[in-house]
């Protein structure tokens, strides 16, 4: 059972969205210029193609209102699958240096509170004229892309249609109805697409720690509870899609010259050289013929010793960042994460970038000229975006230090179980992984190794600064 907090001192995150300065409301302008653009009857003049017979359906988390991405999935026989995939297309409302573009360039992506969240478009854009919600034609840019019996794409088309989604399902209807045999026609290869794409990531080379994530809960009867965020298949399946949709995208900027990636730099010999030690330590196999890929593919998240190797993992991923350019491509294009190539495209409601990328390859894939208002917002891509990546994790992270803090404010004294994640040695202050509530918190005074299942003591809670500490009991 999940720890609450309730009563005095719990409520909303208005503290919160004051320190980071978070915007309350969009400017009287921007409202106003959404109005306009919400109700235009043909947005962004130009051919678009009518794929409303598509039968696409969305897959989003339970009460989603801001549905980038719908999609229908088919099996060509033995020759693979087609992946017919919409993504709003916010270029069909959005004029280049408008209110809207202007607000929009400012926040950078929505920010995710759970009192609510902070969005980049105006909700009616984000939740309506925009939103491919079921039943209404949407203008939208559709990617098919052709996947071979190996999961490898064969074939690429990207372009502005009008696109109707069937219906709207989440990923305990879609799971529930594959168990069933019962799921929508759309999704009932989404298993095998999606088993397909991950055995071609470790292929790839990419490195994908699974590290435990926590998400704030609302309670029926008020307050909040922590809770690990589950790790649900579909939900991984869905996110293939959307990372092939990715990878293609990349691939057409690489080749064209002009473009913005989500990159990050592989990690040095020293780091890798680093883990293997780490895993040498905790006991984890590594055979000397393989990859960091290959050796985290083959664990279990939920062992502590691996559990340990997936957080120290995060080290190898650092300097993620974005990359323009428009002329000569850089020679450092590739997302380690990922093991290739990779370009932000399919969320473009809840993230700038997204907005401009396609452009790039909607224009590509017509063989015209990339319009001049992309060419001169490129440079500032990186910039705008590392801004507003930088400010959503650092809100992400009060908040789950808020409602941790809620939680356990009461509960000073008591002993909890846990994991040590990381540790500066005997005796030191190590990370550790406590498992209900699930938090992430120093540990004073650890004298067992990473990779350890511990007893802690909690010792203090600031409600305040969003501050717990342990030490370990029994030491």
């Amino acid at each position: 059972m999940a720890l609450a907090a309730h009563g005095p001192g719990v409520g909303d995150f208005a503290s919160l969205r004051a320190e980071f300065a978070l915007p309350e409301s969009f400017p009287p302008q921007v409202l106003a210029e959404a109005e306009v653009v919400a109700g235009d009857l043909v947005p962004c003049p130009g051919p678009r193609e009518d794929a409303t017979d598509l039968p696409l359906v969305t897959v989003d988390p339970p009460g989603a209102k801001d549905l980038d991405q719908a999609m229908c999935l088919t099996r060509r026989g033995r020759r693979g699958y087609r992946i017919d995939y919409a993504i709003a297309d916010l270029g069909a409302f959005v004029v280049p240096g408008g209110a809207l573009d202007t607000e929009a360039r400012r926040r950078g992506q929505t920010l995710y509170l759970p009192d609510g969240n902070v969005g980049l478009h105006p909700a009616i854009l984000a939740e309506q004229a925009a939103s491919l919600l079921p039943g209404v034609v949407r203008p939208a840019v559709l990617w098919t892309i052709d996947i071979d019996a190996g999961g490898e794409p064969v074939a690429v088309r990207v372009r502005r249609a009008w696109v109707r989604s069937q219906e709207q399902l989440d990923h305990d209807t879609v799971a529930v109805g594959l168990w069933r045999g019962t799921a929508h026609p759309s999704v009932a290869a989404l298993p095998e697409v999606g088993r397909l794409r991950r055995e071609r990531a470790a292929g790839r080379g990419a490195v994908e720690p699974q590290v435990p994530e926590s998400r704030v809960r609302a309670e029926p009867e008020g307050g909040w509870a922590l809770v690990r965020r589950p790790q649900h298949d579909v939900e991984e399946w869905n996110a293939e899609i959307s990372l092939l949709t990715g990878m293609v995208a990349a691939q057409l900027m690489i080749d064209a010259g002009v473009g913005v990636l989500r990159t990050v730099p592989e990690a040095g010999d020293e780091a890798v050289d680093w883990l293997r030690r780490s895993a040498r330590a905790l006991g984890v196999p590594w055979p000397d013929s393989a990859g960091v890929s290959e050796v985290l593919a083959g664990l279990d998240p939920d062992d502590p010793a691996s559990l340990a190797l997936h957080a120290g993992t995060v080290r190898l991923l650092r300097g993620a960042g974005y990359t323009a350019f428009d002329g000569a491509v850089p020679e450092s294009v590739g997302h380690a994460g990922i093991g290739s190539p990779y370009a932000h495209v399919t969320a473009p409601i809840r993230r700038l970038v997204d907005r401009f990328a396609t452009e790039v390859c909607l224009a590509v894939a017509a063989d015209e000229p990339v319009p001049d208002w992309v060419h001169r917002t490129l440079p500032e891509l990186p910039r705008l975006m590392g801004v507003s990546d930088t400010l959503a994790s650092r809100v992400e992270r009060a908040c789950l230090d808020q409602v941790g803090a809620w939680v356990l404010a009461e509960r000073v004294g008591t002993t909890f179980d846990g994991v040590v994640l990381r540790s500066g040695g005997f005796g030191a202050v190590a990370e550790v992984y406590v498992e209900n509530p699930p938090v992430l918190a120093r540990c004073a005074d650890v004298t067992v190794p990473e990779g350890s299942t511990i007893t802690v003591r909690l010792t203090e809670v600031d409600v305040v600064n969003r501050r717990v500490c342990f030490e370990q009991a029994g030491a």
